[in-house]
C-alpha cells in the first residue's frame, strides 16, 4: 500500500501555517521536510515523525512504527487533525533535526 495524494494534501493543509514545509516523493510515499531538514514520513497514509526527544515529550503514548520494511522506527502521530497541535510540534523538533547532508564535490 501507499500514500494516497489525498492523504498527502490533507496532511500538506495541516501544516499550511509553516513557512518552509516540502516534499519529495519516493517510491509511492512522501518525505517531508522542515526548512530542507527531514521531519517526518507519511507511509501507507501515516504520519511518522522523527523520534528526537521534544517528538517523545509531546507524544509520550505515541507507538514505534517503521515507515517501511528495515527502518528505523518513527513515531506515529495520530493527532493529525489538530492543526494547532502539528504546527507545535515541527517547531519543537526542528532544533533537534539533523542537518542535510552536504553533497560531496566530484
Amino acid at each position: 500500500m501507499s500514500t494516497s495524494k489525498g492523504y498527502l494534501d490533507f496532511i500538506l493543509e495541516q501544516l499550511s501555517e509553516l513557512d518552509g514545509i516540502t516534499y519529495k516523493q519516493m517510491m509511492g510515499e512522501y518525505i517531508i521536510y522542515f526548512n530542507g531538514r527531514i521531519a517526518a514520513y507519511l507511509c501507507d497514509d501515516r504520519l511518522l515523525i522523527k523520534p528526537v526527544a521534544s517528538a517523545v515529550r509531546m507524544m509520550p503514548n505515541a507507538r514505534l512504527e517503521p515507515p517501511y520494511d528495515g527502518a528505523k522506527d518513527m513515531l506515529l502521530c495520530e493527532n493529525v487533525d489538530n492543526k494547532a497541535f502539528l504546527k507545535e510540534l515541527f517547531e519543537a523538533i526542528y532544533p533537534e533535526l539533523p542537518e542535510p547532508k552536504k553533497k560531496k564535490a566530484k
